[in-house]
């Protein structure tokens, strides 16, 4: 992954199983975003306010990490607790086949970056948790990014100086959530060292901003966290309410993946070629 910040911008395309891990892969991204929301809503139907368990988020990782060949890094929340607690994150997380994590500097529960209402936990505290992440990683290949989330809280200086904190902490990555123009990313750019991550997600605060954009501003990283999850539902919308009027799914037959495109991906002929071999 780190490799992969040499040719700026790496396009991160957010997943929340080991299927859209492999359709991402497949369709030519070089890293993927395990998306903290998209895993938290897929698999409850609930907010993505902490609602998930560190374990839980693991076990997803594990999954996907297994379905593909490319680097994957995940949302952490707030660490699933203090210093300890992300220290152990790190280990499971590691374990799990991540090639890195995002912490972030919120109060637990915390809330989605994009809303109002949040609070933040001091700068030496996010400082320690990071220094903590970093001391608990057994590979120093492994990626933590600092996000704060101090725009929506406390202003643009302020996420700039906390910031500056998390790289003199060890942060190998600066998140700044929330940002609302393509000024405030120049001018975050300007004032920070190191890799810098932007967050490109639909309906939120931030205005559209390209890709190729981010890169002319400097930016290493750009996730699209949900944007594949809001299209899949309102496809899978779609194909309910045609199903339940028309009582048949003719109409639907063009936007699906064939039979033999869905075995094509989840590699079905390796599996009988291997039990083929493996019985003789």
């Amino acid at each position: 992954m780190r490799e992969l910040l040499n040719t700026p911008p790496l396009i991160a395309p957010g997943v929340y199983d080991a299927i859209t891990a492999r359709i991402a892969e497949a369709s030519g991204a070089k890293a993927l975003y395990l998306s903290g929301a998209g895993v938290t809503n897929s698999m409850t139907a609930m907010p993505d306010i902490a609602m998930i368990t560190m374990d839980e988020m693991a076990r997803q990782a594990a999954y996907v990490t297994g379905a593909v060949r490319i680097p994957v890094f995940a949302d952490a929340d707030t660490g699933y607790g203090e210093a300890w607690n992300v220290m152990r994150t790190v280990t499971e997380f590691e374990r799990a086949g991540l090639a890195g994590l995002h912490l972030e500097d919120q109060l637990s529960p915390k809330r989605c970056g994009h809303l109002g209402g949040k609070s933040l936990i001091t700068a030496d505290d996010m400082a320690a948790k990071i220094r903590a992440a970093a001391h608990a990683r057994s590979n120093p290949s492994f990626f933590i990014i600092a996000r704060t989330d101090a725009r929506g809280v406390d202003g643009l200086d302020a996420a700039i100086e906390r910031a500056k904190r998390y790289v003199d902490a060890g942060a190998d990555c600066i998140f700044p959530e929330g940002l609302e123009s393509s000024d405030e990313f120049a001018a975050f750019r300007e004032r920070v060292t190191g890799p810098l991550l932007a967050n490109m997600t639909e309906f939120g605060r931030t205005p559209l901003i390209t890709a190729a954009e981010f890169g002319r501003l400097g930016y290493e990283i750009v996730i699209f966290p949900m944007t594949a999850f809001r299209v899949m539902m309102k496809a899978v919308e779609e194909a309910y309410q045609t199903l339940l009027r028309t009582g048949t799914q003719a109409e639907l037959i063009d936007k699906m993946r064939t039979r033999q495109e869905l075995y094509d991906l989840i590699r079905y002929r390796d599996y009988e070629l291997l039990d083929k071999k493996l019985a003789e």
